[in-house]
């Protein structure tokens, strides 16, 4: 019987993910009380800074409690984590008009995430668990 991989990259998709939540609140925050740490010249695909702020404050805490769900186990936390991230990478992809090396880096990390937690499982030789 072969052991069973994929916990290692669950950790550390979920590390990433509450990495990238925590970085979402806070730059959400920063957008949404229109503080000077972003700058206004950006053009934004839909809405304006403060709307982006919201959205990504909101997918910030999104990410977090994915990444809560994934730490405390069982499939909830798993596809729930995979949405978090599909969310984080569609929101990285509408977002490359105002900052595109930044979205592309995000937008990476995002399916880096997803392709770590949908290889759960997986045997030594490749073959489903």
């Amino acid at each position: 019987m072969n052991p069973v991989l994929g916990e290692g990259r669950t950790l550390f998709a979920g590390v990433l993910l509450m990495i990238g939540g925590i970085l979402n609140v806070i730059y959400g925050i920063a957008a949404a009380s229109n503080s000077a740490f972003f700058t206004s010249v950006g053009h934004y695909l839909f809405g304006s800074l403060t709307g982006w702020g919201w959205t990504t404050l909101i997918l910030g805490v999104i990410e977090i409690l994915a990444a809560l769900s994934l730490f405390a186990g069982g499939r909830f936390g798993l596809w729930f984590a995979i949405v978090a991230a599909s969310l984080t990478a569609i929101a990285a992809l509408l977002d490359i008009p105002a900052y595109p090396l930044w979205s592309v880096a995000i937008f990476g990390l995002s399916l880096w995430i997803i392709y770590g937690l949908l290889a759960y499982g997986e045997t030594g030789r490749g073959a489903p668990a």
